[in-house]
């Protein structure tokens, strides 16, 4: 195959080591360095010396992120991080040494194609997003935590407060892990605005709190509140590094179903630099919100959306979810693919539309999001409406006869 690249590096990259090899038109050398940020340096050090301009490595887990953050501080034209899969060597035998020669044979050839790595003021706000969601998902594990305890001892408050770790749940719990067990008692830390009539309560509240019961609902209770903390002072920090995108946020904000959150993290996940995707297809492919293909014997098969990045793809579904709610365009592509292919895919899609819709108003800074109507595809499609509708009356034992009304008079 033709030399694509003439002064490039493989690197095979583990915990503690890493075995590089360079190639260049007159030789070809492998050593090895440690992963320790002097060694890194001295890795660097050592490629520039030898004139290389595209260094490849694997992106195995964690263990390539130290190596990216020293190297793209040298001025090499390219710093790949490959998938797994492109990179698969042959079977057969298999040291370090030949999978360092075997990545510089391949870039090469220039068959490697990188990830797409932003720059650092965008990691650091991505890592901070990313951290968020797993206190988030931690935080309604407790919240689960507690309704089992509140199961366990015979107290049925979920059935009559919509939030248990609301103000009233709260006062509750914390009454219940002090030993209060009176129902009279714990009736009056009940807001006044909360609608459950007070003698249900009182019903709910009667249960069989013991010792253990009340260990199980305090101790939850304070690392709750330690997460709610937590996660306040994460949002507060990622506001603060997402300030310049003030106005992106603003707009993304009015897409059905996308709330702060969900903007916060479309920005730090996908950045705001819409112009390295020509077209919407090919940067929701990238998000990973593109149906896969399995096509075999001349004949499509499902297949399941593509790879992407979790906290993406969790935050568009939940805003699917909640777009779902509205009587909007995105609440009508909802239902349209609800009825027949399940409320799970219905989310995936309408969070599909809420990336194309992203992709739009990120790459023009006029654009805002314009809602189509709830009722989009029933006037699109109004001569199929009109003819479904017919025929179920017809099936009723109905003569249906159609005429338009006349407009209004102005």
């Amino acid at each position: 195959m033709e030399t694509v690249v003439t002064h490039g590096a493989g690197l095979d990259i583990h915990k503690a080591l890493i075995v590089a090899t360079v190639f260049t038109p007159t030789d070809t050398e492998t050593r090895s360095f440690g992963t320790t940020t002097d060694a890194l340096l001295a890795l660097g050090d050592w490629l520039t010396a030898a004139g290389v301009t595209h260094v490849a490595m694997e992106a195995t887990g964690v263990y390539w992120k130290p190596i990216y953050n020293v190297l793209e501080q040298y001025e090499f034209q390219a710093v790949l991080v490959v998938n797994p899969q492109q990179i698969k060597g042959m079977p057969g035998r298999k040291t370090d040494v030949q999978d360092s020669q075997w990545i510089a044979s391949l870039l090469k050839v220039g068959v490697l194609k990188g990830r797409d790595i932003p720059a650092r003021p965008q990691r650091e706000p991505r890592e901070l997003v990313r951290y968020r969601k797993s206190l988030i998902q931690a935080h309604t594990s407790e919240v689960n935590r507690i309704q089992q305890g509140l199961e366990g001892a015979n107290i049925k408050l979920s059935s009559l407060l919509s939030d248990v770790v609301g103000q009233s749940g709260t006062r509750i719990l914390q009454a219940l892990a002090d030993g209060e067990t009176d129902p009279e008692r714990l009736v009056a830390l009940v807001d006044h605005r909360v609608r459950a009539d007070r003698a249900d309560l009182r019903r709910a509240l009667r249960g069989l709190v013991g010792a253990h019961q009340q260990f199980l609902l305090g101790w939850p209770r304070q690392h709750l509140t330690f997460l709610e903390t937590e996660i306040a002072a994460l949002s507060t920090a990622i506001a603060q590094r997402l300030a310049n995108f003030e106005d992106a946020l603003t707009r993304l904000a009015t897409i059905p179903g996308v709330g702060r959150r969900v903007a916060e993290t479309i920005v730090a996940e996908c950045g705001t630099d819409m112009q390295r995707f020509p077209t919407a297809a090919q940067f929701v492919s990238w998000a990973g919100f593109s149906p896969g293909q399995r096509q075999s014997g001349g004949h499509a098969h499902t297949a399941p959306v593509r790879k992407g990045s979790k906290t993406l793809r969790t935050v568009l579904v939940e805003a699917g979810y909640g777009a779902g709610r509205t009587r909007t365009y995105l609440g009508a592509v909802y239902h349209r693919l609800a009825g027949r292919r399940g409320k799970q895919r219905a989310a995936v899609a309408t969070g599909r539309h809420i990336l194309i819709a992203a992709y739009h108003i990120l790459r023009s800074p006029d654009v805002v999001y314009q809602d189509l109507g709830a009722n989009y595809f029933d006037a699109r499609d109004q001569a199929a409406v009109v003819r479904r509708e017919t025929r179920r009356l017809e099936a009723l034992g109905y003569r249906v006869t159609i005429e338009p009304l006349a407009p209004a008079a102005s």
